[in-house]
Order: structure tokens, then C-alpha cells, then sequence
């Protein structure tokens, strides 16, 4: 998927003790409703997970993304997510 001018890519960094905090703060992006996609990705940058998400995706659909991203910030040492969203449209 191409990036286009209204994508804004955020990254976290994943550390033993910070993955609860990355994935509240995620969490709250998907809250928001404009999130694309969530990539995560080890220290030489190669994608270990990319999920897509959708409009209507909650709840219990995204337990196996927060499980699958507590389990590789324990077995990656370096990991980060990269939040895919669009750009916030402000009323004109």
C-alpha cells in the first residue's frame, strides 16, 4: 500500500518493560478510528507482522495482535510497531 500525503506513520519502541504501555497507546489510536495497519518490525527493520485493520475491527478481534506483540517484544530484543493511520481531517 502506498503512502500518501494524508498517512502519518508512528513508531514505538518495544523494551521488556514498555509493551504495556505501547499497546494502551495504540489502544488509543484504533480508539480514534483512523488507523490503517500495524507493522511490527525487528532492528534491521524486516516486518514480522503487518495487520491490516479496518473500520468495525474491536475488541476481542484484536486480542491475537496484542498477544502476538507482547510475545516477539519478549524473544526480539529490539522490536518496533509502526502505526499506520491517516492523517486527522479537521472541519473547513
Amino acid at each position: 500500500m502506498p503512502l500518501t500525503k494524508e498517512t502519518i506513520c508512528e513508531t514505538f519502541h518495544l523494551d521488556d518493560e514498555g509493551v504495556d504501555r505501547v499497546i494502551e497507546k495504540i489502544k488509543a489510536l484504533i480508539h480514534e478510528g483512523n488507523v490503517r495497519r500495524l507493522i511490527v518490525k525487528d532492528r534491521d527493520g524486516v516486518t514480522l507482522i503487518e495487520a491490516p485493520l479496518t473500520i468495525g475491527v474491536v475488541g476481542a478481534m484484536l486480542l491475537p495482535i496484542w498477544a502476538a506483540i507482547a510475545t516477539i517484544a519478549t524473544i526480539v530484543a529490539d522490536a518496533t510497531v509502526v502505526v499506520e493511520r491517516r492523517e486527522s481531517q479537521t472541519p473547513a
